[in-house]
């Protein structure tokens, strides 16, 4: 199987980006046409995304293109997020079907998870509010696409961020999304005894969630209100338990790089991968670069990757599809074919 990558940028949002990322991503990976295309947008052409499309179609050779916009871009080489930029990923491999280990990849515009998606197959991909998508090469009317990749069989490692911070707590008052008393306490109370000291005088509530289960999309924390009770974005039942856990960079690219060393099979490197990530982490969390990206560089130095940044990551748990916040989901491909 050959693979490859590639990411344009320009000044204004013009079919002829998506057709020179494609052609970059050919030229990468040693090919003349494509058999699958994943490209992505950022929002400038969420308008008129379908001319972009059609460039992407022509310059591949075939008219499975599937993908979407979002906030920002990014491959193996590098990210962008203040042009307008093409990214895609471009692969040939012989025919055959998805193997059913491999999640449906899954773009949506909307601002939270479809209902439809929530069961049933276990899906991996991004939302991005208003984002625009498309498949088979053709922009979708609804906000949403899904598709599998023939030929390959797909793994998922998915990294929160989020570092806990002590044991769980009983929760003995709420009211609505407010969060009252917790483990013998008002809170915040509670919560400012689980910071580290350093954090107690400001907590940074965007970095705090609260964790009803380790592995469970955290419950972010939107104010801290003069009664001492926690504005929370979703509603708690009074007895249940949660965890108090916090997102720091450090703390976030250990767990990255962790998560994908576990990965690594010392016989067989995956011959592509895709991540999806947070807006809220990437470079504006890191720092002027994405450590996530570069963890995945580190690991896997010769693998192509496409990449994009939204608002939510939809991931499988539990049996059930999930939207995650704050999350980098990586799914690393291998040939189906021996």
């Amino acid at each position: 199987m050959k693979a490859g990558s590639g990411l344009v940028a320009g000044q204004r949002p013009e079919a002829e980006l998506a057709q020179a990322a494609v052609q970059a991503a050919l030229a990468a990976a040693g090919l003349t046409r494509a058999d699958n295309v994943i490209l992505f947008l950022t929002h400038d052409f969420s308008r008129n995304p379908q001319a972009a499309v059609l460039a992407a179609a022509r310059a591949a050779g075939c008219l499975s293109v599937c993908g979407g916009t979002a906030s920002g871009l990014f491959t193996e080489r590098g990210w962008q997020f203040d042009q307008p930029a093409a990214a895609a990923l471009v692969y040939s491999t012989p025919a055959g079907h998805t193997p059913a280990e491999s999640p449906l990849l899954s773009f949506s515009g909307y601002s939270r998870l479809p209902f439809e998606w929530q069961d049933g197959p276990a899906r991996v991909g991004l939302l991005d509010s208003d984002a625009a998508t498309w498949s088979h090469g053709r922009t979708t009317e609804n906000g949403c696409a899904e598709f599998g990749l023939p030929g390959v069989n797909g793994r998922l490692v998915r990294a929160s961020g989020l570092r806990l911070l002590g044991e769980p707590l009983p929760v003995e008052q709420c009211a609505g999304y407010d969060l009252r008393r917790i483990g013998g306490h008002n809170a915040v109370d509670s919560l400012h005894r689980a910071l580290p000291a350093e954090l107690r005088d400001r907590p940074p509530l965007h970095q705090i969630a609260a964790l009803r289960q380790a592995d469970a999309p955290g419950i972010a924390l939107l104010s801290a209100n003069a009664d001492g009770s926690l504005t929370l974005a979703e509603t708690l039942d009074e007895g249940e338990t949660i965890t108090w856990a916090i997102r720091q960079p450090l703390g976030a690219e250990q767990e990255m790089r962790e998560a994908l060393l576990a990965t690594v099979n010392p016989k067989k490197t995956p011959n592509f991968a895709l991540m999806f990530s947070c807006i809220g982490r990437g470079p504006l969390f890191y720092g002027n670069d994405d450590r996530d990206l570069v963890a995945f560089r580190d690991t896997f130095p010769d693998t192509p990757l496409l990449g994009a940044y939204g608002t939510g990551q939809i991931a499988p748990l539990g049996g059930q599809n999930r939207l995650f916040h704050n999350t980098a989901l990586t799914l690393l491909f291998e040939s189906a074919h021996v």
